[in-house]
């Protein structure tokens, strides 16, 4: 059951004006949440959605060897470069011909996919990683996902039939207690937080109101989907290794930055 309608026992026996305003309050809570599915239902669901996917890449020249000649010829597909010096441009610019390249303005992940999604001009947005760890042959399930109702499709490695073979023991733990701090927070059912395989339609983006440049971007993306009230599908996806290079990810440093964007959303 909702929160938002849920009364407790200790409101149902309160003196009738505490509960006058209890039910005041819930119905308020209750008018607004109408108001968001009434705006989400209007939306127009065209019969065959332009797909745009965007790949935040830094140095990913060889791993662009395995990603892109994957991804259907009949997606736009945008590379945000982070000034790359090993010839990621070239590469993507010789598998892949009609692809769309951007170039980051600032560093980091966050940064760069808000500058993939300014640039996107497809009715469904994927965000997706250039390393070889996220399959492009799942987004077919992200498109259906979102074709069935939802308004937002996570991946989610721990989802029934995901998987992950790239998350050691101390970052699965990191996962499972900031998904766990979410759902005390906000709400909702995640199986799994921090993953950056996502994709939304074009017109809820401007809803997340989205900041950050780090890693902790996809936290704060799941995050306000929960508080805009959208209609959100958890999709199941299988985590592979990096084929080539080191990840950039820090374990304790870009922990705390999500620790503190969690706690920034909620008391903000």
């Amino acid at each position: 059951m909702d929160k938002s309608t849920y009364l407790a026992p200790q409101d149902v026996f309160a003196p009738p004006t505490a509960y006058q305003k209890s039910a005041e309050s819930t119905a308020v809570k209750a008018r607004a949440t109408s108001a968001t599915t009434r705006r989400l239902f209007r939306r127009r669901i065209p019969a065959n959605p332009k797909v745009s996917v965007v790949i935040p890449a830094l140095n990913e020249a060889e791993n662009l060897l395995h990603v892109l000649p994957l991804l259907s010829k009949d997606y736009e597909v945008l590379l945000v470069d982070g000034h790359s010096v090993d010839g990621t441009v070239e590469v993507a610019k010789y598998l892949r011909p009609d692809i769309k390249i951007v170039q980051q303005q600032r560093r980091g992940k966050g940064n760069a996919l808000m500058d993939g999604f300014s640039a996107a001009t497809g009715d469904i947005i994927v965000m997706m990683d250039a390393d070889g760890s996220t399959d492009p042959h799942e987004i077919p399930a992200y498109v259906g996902a979102l074709l069935g109702g939802a308004d937002f499709a996570k991946g989610s490695r721990f989802a029934q039939g995901g998987g992950t073979a790239d998350m050691p023991i101390h970052r699965r733990f990191g996962n499972w207690a900031f998904t766990v701090l979410v759902t005390i927070f906000f709400g909702g059912h995640y199986s799994d937080l921090c993953y950056g395989y996502n994709a939304f339609w074009a017109d809820v983006v401007p809803q997340l109101h989205l900041q950050g440049d780090g890693f902790e971007i996809e936290t704060v993306m799941n995050i306000r989907a929960l508080r805009a009230g959208l209609r959100i599908a958890e999709v199941p996806s299988f985590e592979a290794e990096r084929i080539h290079g080191v990840g950039r990810l820090r374990t304790i440093p870009d922990g705390w930055r999500v620790l503190k964007a969690i706690f920034r959303e909620r008391f903000q």
